[in-house]
């Protein structure tokens, strides 16, 4: 990190002969900016999985859509420790809230849950270094070695075989989205029904 700082001051050209001014007024100016890591997650952060047939969706059991991915990169001033928290905007939703996202409910019949959302972090690297994902279940206190990232977990990252995370600069990872519609006999579906997952990715520093 940069930080500048400038100095600022008016000299006031007299006569030799002028009388000189008893002060002078000189200002000190300048920001000093925190540290910060920045994320970025790519197609804008949107999976739209277009339009779904229903006689596509099993009867009695959840049905899995194709995985997809997104590219996520953290970038940080300096290396620094952090960790990424999955928030669920659609918690009320989820069948299993510790382990799943919600996908929203149905707007024609709103006590109808449409299904579930996982996230998992594949080959991230740090540094251009290879690096494992680690989960902590209780705000960084202890950690596993875990790629799945349920809601409210802290996921951090570091070099494999560590126990803990490791400060990083630059990390860049895949992040994979699987989703899952609720079984059809559980889903009101004479018209359109819109899916409605919604995530935020929190980054946390340790």
């Amino acid at each position: 990190m940069k930080t500048f700082i400038r100095l600022c001051a008016t000299l006031l050209l007299l006569p030799f002969n002028a009388m000189a001014a008893a002060s002078v007024e000189l200002t000190v100016a300048g920001k000093i900016t925190p540290d910060a890591c920045h994320v970025i997650l790519g197609d804008e952060g949107t999976i739209d999985h277009g339009k779904i047939a229903v006689h596509h969706l099993d009867l009695d059991e959840f049905t899995p859509l194709p995985s997809r991915s997104l590219a996520l990169s953290i970038q940080c001033s300096r290396p620094m420790l952090f960790a990424l928290v999955g928030i669920d905007d659609r918690a009320n939703s989820s069948h299993a809230p510790g382990f799943f996202y919600g996908l929203g409910t149905n707007v024609h019949a709103p006590e109808e849950r449409l299904g579930a959302v996982a996230l998992t972090f594949e080959n991230p690297m740090g540094d251009n270094q290879p690096m494992q994902a680690l989960a902590s279940g209780d705000k960084g206190e202890t950690w596993k070695a875990q790629a799945a990232a349920a809601p409210g977990l802290y996921m951090g990252f570091a070099l494999p075989g560590d126990r803990q995370p490791d400060f990083i600069g630059q990390l860049h990872t895949q992040l994979r989205i699987d989703t899952s519609i609720n079984a059809r006999r559980a889903l009101t579906l004479g018209n359109e029904v819109p899916l409605d997952g919604a995530i935020v990715l929190d980054l946390r520093y340790l």
